[in-house]
């Protein structure tokens, strides 16, 4: 094995490679990646036994064609910190450690062979569909902050996709909560698709927006039964899916909620942020006390002292309600336009929160309550 290529390249595609694999793993192979350097390519594969991630560097230079694995993290340390954009030589210098040189450094890492690498080929040429990057990575944005850590209620730890229609025309929804709040966005698809409804993995969420924040074009997604399979220009994601039921997420939305308060986005996330700053653990509630438009935003905290601000709003009510500062602030930064609307009703009834620039995105937060 002898190839040599850009240190770009590499430390981009291990940069990837970093969110696949699990720091404290119990079989060593699994710290590792596998490089195979054949047909003017070098192929790197990460994987936790969950999720498999393939990156393909292409036109390298390869003098002599071979695979073999190493340690993911020190690969990654070391070609991060060598010249950007140089390039890098790697070869054999004996049957288990690695050669890599680069201008005046030289470095020999211990390998694990190849056959020991765990792969697993399946067939996913079933039901094949592709999206735009960015419409993806927007659906998955929208929804990742709502995504549950309550390891007991495992199939609200991911978000939900799949095909719904409205009025005739199809598409692509996602769904989370954690039962305290919830985000649905969805994205219109040229056809109908042959699509199972999935669950995808929090760990799977995360790698993948960051893969999609890099690509421009579009994504074909293919699905098999328990797995999933995301294939970019030179990259495959593939990941297992969770087993479970997501609940019946349409009778959470509220139906009845006429009472409509509007506001400038910035001036909402600035000032529930700078509110919120007397609570440090950011449990204590923010109160709002709505008059005809006018918000009165108030944060007391038995420890560290109370904060008030006010707003000039539309608001056509009398509405005392309390919210998770946090919840607003996470729904908040994800809207596009330059307001945000609320539709409440009781004081003890959810809020529905829709962006006005984005008809295809609505968030729901529980109240807390005193």
């Amino acid at each position: 094995m002898k190839f040599s290529v850009n240190q770009q390249d590499l430390q981009k595609s291990l940069n990837y490679c970093q969110g696949v694999i699990e720091k404290r793993s119990t079989l060593p192979i699994l710290s590792n990646i596998l490089l195979d350097a054949s047909n003017s390519k070098l192929t790197i594969t990460a994987t936790d036994l969950d999720l498999i991630f393939i990156n393909e560097i292409r036109d390298i230079e390869i003098q002599e064609e071979g695979k073999t694995t190493t340690t993911a993290l020190i690969l990654y340390d070391i070609i991060r910190k060598l010249p950007s954009g140089k390039k890098i030589n790697f070869s054999f210098s004996s049957e288990n450690k690695l050669e890599l040189e680069s201008e005046k450094s030289i470095f020999h890492l211990n390998c694990i062979g190849s056959s020991e690498f765990p792969i697993t080929d399946e067939n996913f040429n079933e039901n094949q569909f592709s999206i735009k990057a960015k419409s993806l990575l927007k659906l998955l944005n929208k929804c990742k902050f709502s995504v549950s850590n309550d390891e007991t209620r495992h199939y609200l730890s991911g978000i939900f996709l799949h095909q719904t229609q409205v009025e005739g025309k199809n598409f692509l929804t996602a769904v989370s909560t954690d039962s305290h709040r919830m985000s649905i966005s969805k994205v219109r698809l040229n056809d109908k698709i042959d699509f199972e409804p999935i669950i995808l993995p929090k760990k799977t969420i995360f790698q993948l927006c960051s893969l999609l924040e890099d690509f421009e074009g579009d994504v074909r997604i293919s699905n098999i039964k328990s797995k999933i399979k995301f294939e970019l220009n030179n990259s495959v994601l593939i990941s297992k899916l969770i087993d479970g039921k997501f609940p019946n997420y349409i009778q959470v939305i509220p139906k009845n909620n006429q009472k409509k308060l509007e506001i400038d986005l910035n001036l909402f996330l600035n000032s529930v942020d700078r509110v919120a700053s007397v609570s440090l653990d950011k449990k204590d509630g923010v109160k709002f006390n709505l008059t005809k438009d006018k918000l009165n935003l108030s944060v007391n905290n038995a420890n560290s002292g109370d904060g008030k601000e006010s707003l000039n709003v539309k608001f056509d009510h009398e509405l005392d309600i309390s919210f998770n500062s946090r919840y607003l602030l996470d729904v908040a930064s994800q809207l596009d336009g330059d307001k945000i609307e609320m539709f409440l009703n009781e004081t003890g009834s959810p809020a529905l929160i829709k962006d006005p620039s984005d008809f295809d995105s609505i968030f729901v937060v529980m109240p807390m309550k005193g």
